[in-house]
Order: C-alpha cells, then structure tokens, then sequence
C-alpha cells in the first residue's frame, strides 16, 4: 500500500498538484492517465521519493519494497544483463556481492565466517538462490533470448534495453510497482506477456500508459489527473471515460435547468417588483434565485486535436505490386524475397517483432532506400504520404512551424496553413516556435499536419503513436478509420491496430504472413500462431556461417 497525503506541487506559481490524498491499495492496478503535461510521470516521481512536493507527504507500509521502471538506458551499460535484472532487488544484489566479495578473500577470517552466515541466511530467506533463474524467466517472457543474458547491456540495442529495464522493475515480487510507459518499443508479443504478467500480479501496481487496450486488460482503478487534482474511478480505461463523459454531460444538464429556472426568476422579478399585490412573491423569488449556484465547470486540460485526412484525388484500383524485394543491411538480410499486392480499400497492419524489417520495407517503399533486389511499382493514381519512425531529419532546419508545414502545401497562403496548425493544437503564437525546439509530441503533430496538407491517397506510417497523448492518439485512430484511402502502418498500440486494419501483414524471419483479417481474429486463429511459431524456429535452427 502507498498513499499521498495533502501532497501539492507547485512550480513557480502554478500548482501541477494540489492537496491531492489518495490510496493505493494492495492487488488492485491503477492506471494514471491525463494530458500531456498534467503531470503523470512528475506524480510518480513524488511516489518513489524522487522528487519532493511542495507540501505534504508520501506513506508506504514499513517493510515494504517499492520497484520503479528506470528510464535512463545508459546507467547499466557496465553491467551484464543478468545483473542488471536482479539489481532490481537492491538489498538481495547487495548480499550477493557481498558474500563474493567475502569468499574471494584469501585471508578468511572466524568474522568473515561468521558475517558470511548471517548474508547466507538472509539470502536463503530472499530467495536468492532462484534468483538468476528467475530473472531468466522475466527476461525470456519479454523476448530477450539466452544469447543475450550474460552479454554487457552495452551491446544491446535500444529495444532490448528496454525489455531488460521492465525486467528489473518486475524482479523479486516488489510490494509497490511503478510503471512510466512500459510499453514503449515493446513489441505486440512483449505487451501481451507483461498484460498476463500484471494480471496475476497480487501486489500494488501503478502505471502510466497511453495504450488504451494495455489500460482496459490490466487496471482495476483509474486515478485522471485533470484541474491540479486525482480522481479515482473503479473499473477500467473504458469504464472511465463513459462514467467522466456521463459526468460532465449531466453537470452541463443540471447547469442548463438552472439557468433556465434563473431566467424564469429574474423575468418575474422583473415584471413584478414594483407590483405591491406581486411584491411578496417577488421577494420569495429573490430569496429563491439567490440559492441557486450553477456546478462549476472547470476546463479540462485534455484537448483533442482534429485530425481529417482528405485526399486530393480518388485512388484508383491498381494502389502498389511488390516483387520479391529484398535487403540486408550490417550483413543480416532483414527482408527476404518478399511479395505482395496491395487494394484500394486495404488497410494494412504490420505486425510482430521485427521492426527493423517492416521500418527497412517502408523506407523502401517511400524511396528512402533501394532494395538489393526485386521491384515494387505504384498505381499511377497513388500519391504517397510518409511517416517516418525516426523524424530527426524532418527537424533538423532552423525553420518556424509555420515556415516548415507551407513546404508541404499547394496553398502557401499563411491563413491557410495555420487552419491546419491549429487543428493540430499550435495556436497563433506557436506558429513561429522553431521546429528544432520542439517536444517529441508536438513533431509528431507536425508531422501530421503535413500529410493532411499534402493530400495524399496512401499513408506509411512508421509507429506514428509514440510521444502522443491518449487524447491525440484517439483523434489520429478516428482519422484514419475514416480515411477513404489506403493505409500501410506498424503500431504497438493493440486498439489502434484493431479499429483501423482490415488486414494483417507478419514479416517473420523466413518470410511473409498476409491474412485479409482483424487483429484480433488474427491473434486468436492458432493456424496462424502456429505458422509465426514454426517459422521463427526455422530461422532459429539454421546453421550460422563461420
């Protein structure tokens, strides 16, 4: 159990929280969630100790360990991976280290004897011996193969990173979880595994996340950040937003009667103030209209940018035909004879882990790269729109906003380009920040005024969710299941993938899934599970080159 108790931040003369108490309770899981900027990850700072609040204070039972998700992907770069994850038991790693250091001693002395006991003890009480196969099994959970359990977590990509980091966060059982974003760069097999793993997790559980469905499998409260405050809710994402939306819907009701009653009070008032056969009623109506207090409808700080992809031209039937294409980069051939075609009504989602293959397929497709062999050709009808994974070249100029999106547009007139700007939540104001300054959100809005002003009939979006907020993600997901076009995306985000694609595409490490399906029907067939199985082993088994 962890509670804040009267906790109030403020900084400078803004107060981020104020006199915020609420409890977080043993087997339950809380999903915090509100705008960008509300302060989720600030809270959860407080939370662990890091931060201090301007007033106020935080309580955990005593005794009880409290596990946070790191998110700085350097500090373990010294240390192997196996370490790293049972680091997240600070005390049991401390034992360890301890006793080796003690038993290594060439002059081992009665005290040493004894101090070695007294760790030996406490470390059979922790466990300890399980310890390394417990990690293992974490680390396996989340796709970081054996290969990689005893290597330096320098060498390991970004990704893996990651997955090593939740692993530590998740290691040794801890009374108390907090989770800032834990399913970033995971792929869709990782989420589904830590979704079961907090599921039965019997301890405290306190997550920040902009995954709708991650939110809806695993939360049994939702704690909003909204007007400097926390409210709780029981049940789920979902259950929040209709019990917020039903709230805010009957306030403006009762706000709108009472309006309409103040109306009928003062008119009477009016007509018979001066009447002295009326005069007692209208100081009965006086009495009356002076009780009256409308709800006070504070404003929300979620705002939703709007998102509507119109193209410029109608598609025609013949959209894209990729022939056997494929690439190696580093000395790995990341795709392999790959074929497909694709429809004028198809949205495709490109599912698994392998990420840099669908990224390498996109930058070819965008022509970005050149295959190493094979072709693709594009209908004469398309016109294409890009969103890369990674934007750094996008930005790397010394434009304004709204220098940089008129670029993109037919229409250089500035009213016409920032129609588009505020649509995305950049006020006047804004219009003349420098791009290179921006926050990862804010690039990725830019990025999607560009592809609205451009017009374009087919969309490649390369993970175009993260840095977003919950409230722009629903936007972008309700703008493309509108889009009368043709969409080509890859997205962690379970929901988004289900609402917005017809078909499933799996680049697996010998070659290609393409199933007109949802998502959902997609993960629930076993005939597919079973062939993403067996062809991953196949790859796995193959005999590598000396």
């Amino acid at each position: 159990m962890i509670s804040a108790v009267n906790v109030t931040l403020r900084l400078g003369k803004k107060a981020l929280f104020e006199d915020v108490n609420i409890k977080f309770t043993e087997g339950n899981c809380y999903g915090l969630i509100g705008a960008n900027g509300a302060g989720k990850s600030t809270f959860l700072k407080i939370l662990s100790g890091d931060l201090e609040p301007s007033k106020g204070e935080v309580i955990m039972n005593a005794g009880e360990r409290l596990s946070v998700l790191q998110q700085d992907h350097f500090k373990y770069d010294e240390f192997q991976v196996l370490d790293t994850v049972i680091m997240g038991n600070k005390r049991l790693y401390e034992i360890m280290k301890e006793k080796d250091a003690i038993y290594m001693k060439e002059d081992f002395t009665d005290e040493d004897g004894i101090r070695a006991s007294e760790l030996e003890a406490e470390f059979a009480e922790m466990d300890g011996w399980n310890a390394e196969a417990d990690a293992a099994t974490l680390l396996n959970g989340l796709g970081v193969d054996t290969d990689f359990h005893y290597k330096q977590m320098s060498e390991l990509d970004g990704n893996l990173k990651v997955k090593v980091l939740l692993a530590q966060a998740l290691f040794g059982n801890p009374d108390v979880l907090l989770l800032d974003e834990p399913t970033n760069h995971l792929d869709l097999d990782a989420i589904a595994w830590l979704e079961d793993f907090l599921i039965d997790f019997e301890n405290t559980v306190i997550v920040v996340s902009h995954d709708r469905y991650f939110l809806n499998k695993v939360c049994t409260h939702i704690a909003d950040i909204d007007y400097a405050k926390i409210q709780l809710y029981a049940g789920n994402y979902d259950f929040w937003y209709e019990s917020s939306q039903l709230m805010i819907k009957q306030m403006k009701e009762a706000n709108k009667k009472k309006e309409e009653k103040i109306k009928e009070l003062q008119e009477f008032i009016q007509r018979f103030s001066a009447n002295a056969s009326k005069s007692k009623q209208a100081t009965s109506r006086k009495r009356a209209l002076e009780k009256i207090e409308l709800d006070e409808m504070k404003p929300s700080s979620r705002k939703y940018p709007y998102i509507d992809f119109r193209p410029k031209r109608e598609i025609g039937n013949e959209v894209l035909t990729v022939e056997n294409i494929s690439k190696t980069i580093d000395g790995e051939k990341v795709l392999d004879n790959i074929s497909f075609t694709i429809g004028r009504e198809d949205k495709v989602a490109f599912v698994g882990p392998n990420t840099i293959a669908t990224t390498t397929l996109f930058k070819i497709l965008a022509g970005e790269e050149e295959p190493d062999e094979g072709t693709f050709k594009w209908g004469v009808t398309t016109t294409q729109g890009y969103f890369p994974k990674d934007n750094t070249k996008e930005f790397d100029n010394d434009l304004v906003i709204a220098d940089w999106l008129a670029q993109y547009s037919e229409d250089k007139d500035v009213t016409y380009v920032r129609g588009y700007l505020g649509r995305m939540l950049f006020p006047g104001e804004d219009g003349v920040k420098k791009v290179k300054v921006l926050s990862g959100g804010e690039k990725v809005r830019c990025l999607l005024s560009k592809l609205m002003i451009m017009q374009s009939n087919v969309l490649i979006l390369d993970e175009p969710t993260n840095h977003l907020d919950m409230e722009s993600i629903t936007a972008l997901n309700n703008g493309l299941i509108k889009f009368p076009g043709v969409v080509l995306f890859a997205c962690q985000d379970h929901q988004f993938v289900q609402t917005t694609a017809n078909r499933i595409m799996e680049l697996t490490a010998t070659g290609l899934i393409d199933k007109q399906t949802t998502y959902d029907e997609y993960l629930a067939n076993d005939e597919f599970a079973r062939k993403r199985q067996v062809m991953n082993m196949v790859k796995e088994e193959e005999p590598k080159e000396e």
